[in-house]
């Protein structure tokens, strides 16, 4: 016979976008929620009976955009060196970064690729963290000459990319494709022209699916963002000035919107290491814009799946995940709804049915904040402890070493 275990909580917040709820009570059954009481002040016939009345209990987090292979440090050497290293010499920043997400209550994440393979090697390897779920692109594709060599590999202009593909579709988990460069630090809302013709986007959306495999695309500005939209990808990433139009289709078509907020302004915040290359007022603007397209994104229904890209200059792994909760309440989310979005939403992107949120019948798998939802997501920072299948985490450690960009 399973024990039971019953656990007191203050709030609750299920990762379904409802209200927190308060003064809940979790009786748990083996690695199951058996039921999920409210105002229930006495415990039951239970094993253990645990009071975190000073508590908030939330899902786990999912990441769903990172790079594991790339440190958020802003030394230069570090930074390039990184970008050009062996897989052996990547692997203890992988590791590091590996448990820098778990540490702050990150279990499922995705990888968006490097130029040899690197993260996805180490994953599927016995080093991953045993508690962390991982789906990694391998090697990203980007045209030949185009933005994209750092994340994977080439597409000769006289090459089909689907084809490409094909031949190598075992290499990843979820298939990641660039179809634009980066957003212009100096000229606001500058658009880079796209990679791929909507075609041939299309036909590889088509042969990924006959693989069991998703296909994401980096895109920014209104025609890569369409054309990625049109050839019925999974997921759009950045989405930076793509506009309203474009906004509207991804709400009636279910795609999901990866919006990465936080990856600008921390341009901003650390704009000294790269001034000769940005303005300030374009950093802000484009920040603007983003939370603009964010706060209509909600309104239009959009599924707003939360990432990171965590790597990118000053974003660092874990940490960053609060960061985006912070820019996703200023775009006029609740508290639930950013959870949410940080949750179940980027669990359904990334597959993880594990991750269904907090309910009678799902696994009993949550964050315990210590504190009020008043103090989140800060107190994502300082977990007071992590469940995992109805039993306290062997491997969290309270109060992790915090880590800075330098």
């Amino acid at each position: 016979m399973e024990k039971k275990t019953q656990i007191k909580c203050g709030w609750l917040i299920d990762g379904l976008g409802g209200q927190v709820q308060e003064n809940v009570t979790l009786t748990i059954n083996g690695d199951r929620i058996e039921k999920i009481d409210q105002d229930a002040t006495l415990p039951s016939l239970v094993d253990t009976y645990i009071d975190l009345s000073h508590c908030t209990i939330t899902p786990p987090l999912a990441d769903s955009l990172v790079y594991l292979f790339m440190s958020a440090t802003t030394d230069k050497t570090v930074r390039e060196t990184q970008l050009q290293s062996s897989c052996t010499e990547l692997g203890p920043a992988i590791k590091r970064h590996l448990n820098d997400l778990s540490s702050y209550g990150i279990l499922g994440f995705r990888d968006g690729g490097d130029h040899g393979g690197c993260s996805r090697q180490f994953c599927q390897s016995a080093d991953l963290h045993p508690e962390l779920t991982a789906q990694c692109a391998g090697k990203a594709w980007h045209k030949k000459g185009q933005y994209g060599a750092y994340f994977g590999r080439a597409v000769a202009s006289n090459t089909n990319l689907a084809t490409l593909f094909d031949s190598s579709f075992a290499d990843s988990d979820v298939v990641r494709v660039f179809n634009s460069g980066l957003n212009s630090l100096q000229e606001l809302g500058k658009e880079t022209e796209p990679q791929f013709s909507t075609e041939e986007l299309r036909e590889l959306v088509a042969v990924a699916e006959e693989k069991n495999q998703k296909v994401t695309v980096h895109a920014n500005g209104p025609e890569a963002v369409h054309r990625a939209i049109a050839a019925g990808c999974q997921s759009i990433e950045h989405g930076f000035f793509m506009g309203e139009d474009n906004l509207k289709r991804l709400a009636d078509s279910g795609i999901f919107w990866v919006p990465t907020v936080f990856t600008i302004k921390a341009f901003g915040l650390f704009r000294r290491f790269i001034r000769q290359q940005s303005d300030a007022g374009v950093i802000q603007k484009t920040l603007e814009n983003q939370l603009n397209q964010l706060r209509l994104a909600k309104e239009l229904g959009v599924k707003v799946a939360l990432g990171t890209a965590a790597g990118s200059l000053g974003v660092l792994h874990g940490e960053a995940m609060v960061e985006e909760l912070k820019l996703f309440k200023k775009a006029g989310y609740t508290l639930s709804e950013a959870i949410q979005c940080a949750t179940t939403r980027s669990a359904a992107l990334l597959g993880l049915k594990q991750f269904q949120g907090i309910s009678a019948g799902k696994a009993a798998t949550f964050l315990i904040c210590r504190g009020a939802p008043s103090q989140l997501p800060r107190k994502l920072l300082y977990l007071e402890s992590m469940w995992i299948n109805g039993k306290p985490s062997p491997y969290y450690r309270k109060n992790p070493v915090k880590h800075v960009a330098q």
